[in-house]
């Protein structure tokens, strides 16, 4: 399709973790990527200010702020590890615990101060992560789960230093010790299930391959990387093999497996001609092909762009999680300070008071609240583009769950956009489909567009055309040709004119009801016998029908659009169920259409191709653009369809209700465990002997952040 270009100025990035594996929309950046996949800036969703946005939802200017900026699974992994040995000493050196399991640890000059040193150790090497995320909340002005970590091992810290050097009281080393261990690994368990979620780019990477064999001018063969390759140079795919770049077939037949590009399952046949796309597979034959985009030019790259660009974006939930995160934490830091003054107020020791606020701090972090969110998206996101659904912005798919109408233009979307035989009438002489295999013969030398469409239409039966002879064309009126013995001519009614001939009341009958809905007829002919009458026109996708039942089973209305005449598009509307039609709009019109129906209150969507849909599929509610295969840039649709298939535009509208599902369950969860936790933390039953050191806070803060990002897995289930 025509009008649509590649965004240049997206990149990559890989949450700090620069190295050379980190995908990249180039031909580098496309090879085989290491254990970090990339996927977006932030690790929670949230991409920098200018990488998600969309003309009609617009940017958040606080998109930037990324709690695990600089961050990766690898780096609290090992410091998990390395803090989970340091902290045994500062544990078997404690009195309290030597206390509680009756034991005695060895004696010697010193040993009393190994819980401080090691304490001490794992708070500088293991929470200077939190205290420099801390830094950067509070430089942003949006305190997080970073300033509450880094506030409770602060004050752990200090006042253990404080006892340590003779202020009354007892130091806290090793549920310091404990605590930051602990958040280490529920960090890491978060941004690896991020990272895990986020890997659609590095699978999408993964499926080019790493060499190209490239045909020379004297038919030798070079196998180079595949970051060599240039347009117009020809490549040879041999069997099984991944195809390098984005190409055109010269020679050979194939079947290639486009599934992980389009969605479609059955693998699509492949000749001279053919399109064929970078990182699909070739089947059992070999194809020649010449390059036609490499790098950031292929359809691969452009996937790769919008699904970055669409982990980035931000959604109505996800803003309203950030908000509920930096009211929690507002409330932890005063829940905290309560429990301070009124624990001192009630003549409780100081290390205890302190416990207990640093319990309050730990347990309250809005840990689970923060993976909420980006965990659904991030699995949705690549839900959606396995199954060839390329999300451009996040906010257009949470609006599909609750859409009124779903408006497609009829060109292209709900038809072929190619003429083919649609209706067939015959005489009591003729078999329809003897009629047409003789027709399409009668046709074949021709190049008129009735011609092609009798043609494509026989092959899509896998009719045997026989070879005509003597074919003539008759200026205005139609063709001539002797087949198997048979002199058949083909046309329409000025041929019947020329030859002063009337077709029998039947085909005139089917003749007048195919110009009512404004196809139109043509005639075989043999003598002065007229054998049948077919209705050409652009014919109706067989996937169609399918589309419009299951949107209106979902209890939504479907609309068709279109510049075609009223018989036209009343045919076409009829034939799909349809009920709402507006025929004979312009372009230019098509996105006051669209106005008009959301001043009535309705939340619309529009389907269309994107070149002079894209003013209506902006002004939509969500805007679907179709991708035809290979051209997935579209830049005006809030989803691109990869395969030109309106079954799809039902499937999006339930991802959208299973992710919304999703998400509400785990900000219930993640909002709903603090109402509970916070009061425990703090002490309310510390009558009944019931207190929470700040360990085990921090062991139900993980648990809660466990719970949330298995049901977000449990997505992976939902079948769209």
């Amino acid at each position: 399709m025509k009008g649509k270009h590649y965004p240049r100025n997206h990149e990559y990035h890989s949450h700090g973790d620069h190295s050379p594996d980190s995908p990249g929309p180039g031909a580098q950046g496309l090879h085989r990527t290491g254990d970090q996949p990339g996927g977006g800036e932030a690790a929670d969703g949230r991409g920098a200010a200018g990488t998600g946005g969309h003309g009609k939802h617009g940017q958040d200017e606080h998109a930037g702020h990324d709690k695990h900026a600089g961050h990766n699974t690898e780096m609290f992994r090992s410091k998990f590890w390395v803090c989970l040995v340091l902290m045994v000493p500062a544990l078997v050196w404690e009195p309290m615990l030597q206390a509680w399991f009756n034991y005695r640890a060895p004696v010697f000059p010193g040993s009393d101060l190994i819980p401080a040193v090691f304490g001490t150790i794992v708070f500088i090497y293991g929470g200077w992560v939190f205290l420099q995320g801390a830094v950067r909340e509070l430089a942003d002005r949006l305190p997080g789960m970073m300033t509450l970590i880094a506030l409770a091992i602060s004050v752990a810290f200090v006042y253990s230093v404080a006892t340590t050097l003779g202020f009354p009281g007892h130091a806290l080393w090793w549920e310091l010790a404990t605590l930051v261990t602990i958040m280490l690994l529920g960090h890491w368990i978060e941004m690896r299930s991020i990272f895990q979620a986020q890997g659609a780019l590095n699978e999408l990477a993964k499926m080019l391959p790493d060499m190209a064999v490239r045909l020379l001018d004297d038919d030798r063969t070079e196998e180079i990387p595949i970051d060599r390759l240039r347009e117009g140079d020809l490549v040879l795919v041999r069997p099984g093999a991944g195809i390098p770049a984005d190409g055109i077939v010269q020679s050979g037949n194939s079947a290639v497996n486009e599934a992980m590009i389009t969605g479609e399952s059955r693998p699509a046949g492949k000749g001279p001609g053919d399109k064929v796309i970078a990182g699909t597979v070739n089947g059992q034959g070999s194809l020649r092909v010449a390059v036609q985009g490499t790098g950031d030019k292929t359809a691969l790259a452009g996937i790769m762009r919008l699904v970055s660009q669409a982990q980035a974006s931000r959604s109505r939930a996800q803003a309203l999680a950030d908000r509920a995160a930096l009211f929690l934490t507002v409330v932890a830091i005063g829940a905290a300070g309560v429990t301070f003054v009124v624990w001192l107020a009630l003549g409780a020791s100081l290390d205890f008071t302190i416990s207990r606020t640093v319990t309050v701090l730990v347990i309250a972090c809005p840990h689970a609240l923060g993976l909420a969110v980006p965990l659904v998206v991030a699995i949705s996101t690549t839900l959606g583009a396995r199954g060839g659904l390329l999300v451009r912005d996040r906010r257009g798919l949470e609006e599909a769950r609750n859409l009124d109408i779903v408006v497609f233009d009829k060109t292209g979307t709900l038809t072929l956009g190619e003429h083919r035989v649609v209706d067939t009438a015959v005489s009591n002489e003729i078999a329809p489909d003897e009629a047409l295999r003789m027709a399409a013969a009668v046709e074949r030398d021709s190049e008129h567009p009735i011609a092609r469409a009798l043609l494509a239409s026989a092959g899509e039966q896998d009719f045997r055309i026989p070879v005509a002879e003597e074919f003539e064309a008759i200026p205005g009126q139609g063709v001539r040709a002797s087949v198997e013995g048979r002199e058949l001519q083909v046309g329409g009614p000025a041929l019947l004119r020329s030859l002063s001939i009337e077709a029998p009341d039947t085909l005139r009958a089917a003749a007048d009801r195919f110009g009512q809905s404004g196809q139109a007829a043509v005639y075989l002919i043999e003598g002065r016998r007229v054998l049948a009458a077919f209705a050409i026109a652009d014919a109706i996708r067989p996937e169609s029908r399918e589309a419009v039942e299951r949107l209106q089973r979902e209890g939504i209305t479907v609309a068709m659009l279109t510049g075609d005449s009223r018989a036209v598009a009343d045919g076409v509307a009829a034939a799909l169920g349809i009920d709402t039609v507006f025929a004979e709009v312009l372009p230019a019109d098509k996105a006051e259409k669209i106005k008009d129906l959301q001043r009535q209150g309705k939340r619309v969507a529009m389907v269309g191709d994107g070149v002079n849909d894209a003013p209506a599929l902006v002004t939509a509610d969500v805007g679907i653009a179709i991708g035809a295969g290979t051209d997935v840039a579209v830049e005006a649709g809030d989803v691109v369809l990869v395969r030109n298939d309106p079954r799809d535009v039902p499937r999006i509208v339930n991802l959208s209700r299973a992710t919304y599902r999703k998400m509400v369950q785990n900000l219930w969860w993640a909002a709903g465990y603090n109402v509970v936790a916070i009061p425990l933390a703090a002490g309310v039953l510390a009558w009944a002997g019931i207190i929470l050191v700040p360990a085990v806070g921090a062991v139900l803060m993980s648990v809660s952040t466990v719970i949330v990002a298995v049901n977000a897995q449990l997505l992976r289930r939902v079948a769209i």
